[in-house]
């Protein structure tokens, strides 16, 4: 027997695998149709799967700044000029969307996905019928997509605002718009998200820029609503408004960045960046120009003649963050509609959103101190490893106290500059000890605890007779703040306080709640005026005769202080009267004659 070993001869090979090809080919399509078959009886489809890919879009570059515009909005007319100067002053082409009304509502239902919430509507359907007015101006649809680009805030999270993003570019493509380009800032971004190329450079000028911008429109915009209720002309205010506005507007624009002097630059070598760093942020804390300007605001604010004994319910605005924000069909106009239903209303500032922010922050480094290096924190005698974790924390939770002090100075700053007549932002840790009994502070989403920790704050603090909370209908986060006001409610008793869902529609019968809702609190505030009258003893014609006779009281910026246990305005002002008389020995002329 031969041992030699098998060989097989030249091209035997390729003819073996050439037989065994077709042979697999048949026993391959014999399992796909044996599967196919057991599919249908037991009424399996089977569908090829295309997995979600962000689309890779244009990018806006430094070199398209010149032509091309950059479109923004979502806050109220006022925000919306002052960030439009201060991107200007930056050199960028900018517009604001025109506020959102029912019709971009209706676009952004046709073109966006279903079961979105009112916001998204709004805020996307707006834009879609902003490019659409653009083409029938005759502009081209890539000539908008060439020129155009969109910048509005991103985010994750449980609600459906972290879906914004595809929603706009879904609404955009089936609108005729693909590739039109959309810009996120998103919030858990750090402070310069873009290459020195970009066409957007969130850098520090760029954000002191926007937040003195967002800062200043806040306190601009509480003030004229607590003006405007107690106007003596009607729409005087309105007139005046429009015209610190257009002088606001002028000043963010016309104002430059700060920079480091070119001799001084070259002298510091490679500490210029650094230097100019840290000169920018002394700027922003000692510069006076903005301050000066609102000063003069102030004095045009001051020539609105105003009459405080106008007995008024002080509404205060919560709720989800656009919701409450936005001032026009998104919320049924609901500001306005209180001012003629008589109520003085307290509008939210985003400063408080902002500070929310910084403190959720602090929060969540307290909670996770020191498990980034494990799952426990180590013994307390392994100071080899405890105090670089310490060192670290601290380090940490010191920047964000440090920004957290920033921010509220300077925005006190502006509070002061135009008169004190707009609030000091809300203290965050004292409105988490309010509101975590009732929601827990560490939910996220939305406001979080904010929206009933403002009502707490509110009522408790007599600074409002009504609390009104705006919010989107079906918002997720807004249903489980309304859950937790149950109990609050029935902790307070003498507290009003109204959910009201927003949409496209339903606004008679919202505005029909609200109206029975401020009655109740029209009641209350004309009980305190009654009460304050007794208890000085005062008639309101006396007050008038006292007002009369004392013109400065007639001013916005005329200081009337508040006293405990006293919501309104008007009673303030009586109890003040009061103590002016007092103090001044001042009789009225009908008490002078009885006397003599």
């Amino acid at each position: 027997m031969s041992t030699q070993p098998f060989e097989p001869k030249a091209g035997s090979l390729n003819g073996l695998v050439q037989i065994q090809d077709p042979i697999e080919k048949i026993i391959q399509e014999r399992l796909a149709a044996e599967r196919a078959r057991l599919e249908r009886e037991a009424g399996v489809t089977k569908q090829e799967v295309h997995h979600f890919k962000r689309p890779v879009e244009r990018p806006f570059t430094k070199e398209q700044r010149g032509h091309t515009t950059l479109l923004f909005g979502g806050l109220t007319w006022k925000h919306e000029k002052l960030v439009h100067g201060a991107l200007e002053s930056l050199g960028y082409m900018a517009e604001a969307v025109p506020t959102p009304n029912v019709a971009a509502f209706q676009l952004g239902k046709e073109y966006g996905n279903n079961g979105q919430c009112n916001p998204t509507y709004f805020t996307v359907g707006n834009l879609v019928q902003y490019l659409q007015k653009l083409e029938e101006q005759g502009l081209t649809k890539q000539e908008i997509i060439d020129r155009y680009v969109f910048f509005t805030a991103g985010a994750c999270g449980p609600c459906r605002f972290g879906m914004y993003e595809a929603e706009y570019r879904l609404a955009l493509r089936n609108a005729g718009f693909d590739g039109f380009r959309v810009l996120l800032f998103q919030q858990s971004g750090g402070l310069s998200q873009s290459d020195a190329e970009a066409g957007l450079e969130m850098n520090l000028e760029f954000f002191l820029g926007i937040l003195n911008a967002l800062n200043c429109g806040d306190v601009l915009n509480e003030v004229a609503y607590a003006i405007r209720p107690f106007e003596v002309n009607p729409g005087e205010t309105d007139r005046k408004l429009d015209e610190i506005m257009d002088y606001m507007h002028e000043v963010f624009r016309k104002r430059k960045p700060w920079k480091l002097d070119e001799k001084l630059a070259g002298f510091l070598g490679g500490f210029k960046d650094s230097a100019e760093y840290i000169g920018k942020f002394i700027n922003q804390l000692t510069g006076d120009d903005i301050t000066s300007a609102l000063r003069r605001v102030r004095d045009m604010f001051d020539e609105i003649e105003v009459d405080r004994l106008r007995v008024k319910p002080i509404v205060k605005i919560t709720g989800e963050f656009w919701a409450q924000t936005t001032e026009g069909d998104g919320n049924f106009n609901m500001f306005r509609f209180l001012e003629r239903e008589g109520a003085q209303v307290i509008v939210e500032p985003i400063g408080t959103w902002i500070m929310y922010m910084i403190h959720q922050v602090i929060q969540k480094y307290k909670d996770l101190k020191g498990l980034e290096e494990g799952a426990v924190l180590p013994p307390i005698w392994r100071l080899d490893k405890r105090i670089p974790i310490e060192v670290n924390f601290r380090n940490k939770v010191a920047k964000l106290k440090l920004a957290e002090a920033l921010f509220k100075r300077e925005y006190h700053r502006i509070v002061d500059a135009l008169g004190g007549v707009a609030h000091y932002l809300v203290d965050q840790y004292e409105l988490q000890r309010m509101g975590h009994p009732y929601y827990n502070s560490r939910a996220g989403g939305g406001e979080g605890h904010l929206e009933v920790a403002k009502n707490i704050y509110y009522s408790n603090k007599d600074l409002a007779h009504m609390v009104l909370s705006l919010k989107p209908f079906g918002c997720m986060p807004s249903t489980q703040s309304d859950g937790a006001q149950a109990a609050v409610v029935s902790a307070y008793k003498d507290m009003i306080y109204l959910p009201i869902e927003t949409s496209g529609e339903g606004e008679i019968n919202a505005h029909s709640r609200v109206q029975m809702a401020l009655g109740e609190a029209k009641n209350k505030a004309k009980r305190e005026f009654a009460e304050a009258l007794e208890a000085t003893g005062l008639t309101l014609e006396e007050c008038r005769e006292f007002v009369e006779a004392h013109p400065e009281t007639k001013r916005p910026m005329y200081k009337v202080p508040h006293r405990k246990g006293v919501v309104g305005t008007a009673a303030n002002f009586v109890y003040h009267i009061a103590e002016r008389m007092n103090a001044e020995g001042w009789k009225p002329s009908v008490r002078e004659a009885v006397t003599v």
